[in-house]
């Protein structure tokens, strides 16, 4: 048996340096393998995996971006007793700048504006990829 003890260390500056350096790999270009666009599913293992960074295959997959006015815990009789009309006070100050989550996880921070009559968010602060692997390691 092993103990927590015994699991390796998380260096938090190792882990940005690899994501900077996988970013800056990515902006580099299109890897030749891929450079037709269409991906290459023949079942054998590329000699090098690290090779294919075509960015391209993720970027259709869906995911779900939510922006968060604030949370609040409360017992679940105040849940059972609510009402319409009922007013819930949430951790966040009026005017604060709300998060804008993809996945549950942070990635920005903006203000609320109105456009066309539907409500949006002014991005106003974006997360870094290093500040977001710190958050990571962190839960």
């Amino acid at each position: 048996m092993t103990e927590e003890n015994d699991a390796p260390k998380v260096d938090d500056d190792a882990i940005a340096d690899d994501w900077a350096q996988a970013l800056q790999e990515q902006t580099g270009g299109v890897n030749d393998e891929f450079a037709s666009g269409a991906p290459h599913f023949d079942g054998n293992t590329p000699a090098n995996p690290a090779g294919n960074n075509d960015i391209s295959m993720v970027l259709d997959i869906p995911v779900q971006l939510s922006v968060e006015l604030g949370r609040t815990k409360v017992p679940i009789k105040y849940i059972l007793q609510l009402a319409q009309g009922s007013i819930v006070e949430l951790d966040a100050l009026a005017g604060e700048p709300m998060d804008v989550l993809v996945n549950g996880y942070l990635i920005a921070q903006g203000e609320v504006v109105v456009v066309n009559e539907k409500f949006g968010i002014r991005l106003t602060d974006i997360v870094t990829p290093s500040e977001r692997l710190r958050r990571l390691s962190r839960n």
